[in-house]
């Protein structure tokens, strides 16, 4: 289960959750066949659909050195009629 991140909400992934599609950012080394056996076995859901696109990280400076925050997956999944995910875990500030 470490490999699931956090659940996101943006204005796309609010609307998604009413086509019962939920998003949430894992880890960039996870594979599609990982987060769905991770998700139908933690919260006893039935997934039918996952879509991942890889998020680049971001330019941060450090004095004089340039650095880059981690690249990140972003994982949107779809899940049959009738079951829910509760919300995951917030991002630590």
């Amino acid at each position: 289960m470490d490999r699931i991140g956090y659940a996101v909400f943006t204005d796309k992934s609010i609307w998604l959750l009413g086509k019962n599609q939920y998003t949430s950012n894992v880890e960039s080394g996870s594979t599609r066949t990982e987060i769905k056996h991770w998700v139908e076995l933690f919260f006893g859901v039935r997934v039918i659909a996952m879509n991942s696109h890889r998020l680049r990280g971001k330019a941060r400076r450090m004095g004089p050195i340039m650095g880059q925050t981690m690249h990140y997956r972003r994982m949107i999944i779809t899940l049959q009629p009738g079951y829910s995910i509760p919300p995951l875990r917030k991002k630590r500030t």
